[in-house]
């Protein structure tokens, strides 16, 4: 996993990301709906956050290909996350979608919580999970660089997401940078 306080750029996409992550809750919750607030705020407020982050990873996948910010990785050692989605699924999601929000008090604690998970998921850099790559065929993968006895290279590990299945090392890899250290191997 890349180390929290790696410093990096393109900070609005990053937090996009992060909201884009939780796609899956908004949908849950349009579904369901709440007493509190009315369908006709709250359908559109839950439509807005599944739409619009993902718009912009979208937007920021078609930019790095147009501006063919590509880079070669070479991998030395690659862990796979298919593990990391399950934990988001069911210590995130689940939760979070079975309150029931029958008082203001309840919606109050259920957007702290939605704010705290925003917030770990931008400090700790988990910020690629998002289950639009895992349906678009996409897996996850912690890749680390070939160790050497050059202290210049680099030793942070990055994040590639690709539709490969297994990724080996010395395998060498043209991604596209979504963001400082997140890389998406797309399709030709």
């Amino acid at each position: 996993m890349v180390g929290p306080h790696q410093n990096q750029g393109l900070k609005f996409v990053r937090l996009m990301m992060v909201l884009g992550s939780l796609s899956p809750l908004f949908i849950l919750w349009a579904i369901r709906g709440n007493n509190l607030v009315p369908d006709r705020f709250f359908l559109p407020f839950c439509a807005l956050m599944i739409v619009v982050p993902n718009a912009v990873l979208w937007q920021r996948e078609n930019t790095a290909k147009k501006l063919k910010e590509k880079r070669e990785i070479v991998v030395g050692k690659a862990e796979d996350h298919r593990d990391y989605l399950l934990v988001y699924l069911f210590t995130m999601l689940l939760p979070l979608y079975a309150v029931d929000l029958v008082t203001w008090r309840d919606f109050a604690a259920e957007l702290a919580a939605l704010g705290f998970i925003i917030f770990l998921f931008w400090h700790l850099n988990l910020y690629y999970l998002n289950i639009l790559f895992a349906m678009r065929g996409y897996r996850i993968f912690t890749v680390y660089p070939p160790t050497d006895d050059n202290p210049i290279t680099g030793k942070e590990s990055q994040v590639l997401i690709t539709r490969r299945v297994t990724v080996s090392p010395g395998d060498r890899l043209v991604v596209y940078r979504l963001s400082d250290t997140v890389y998406l191997e797309m399709d030709k």
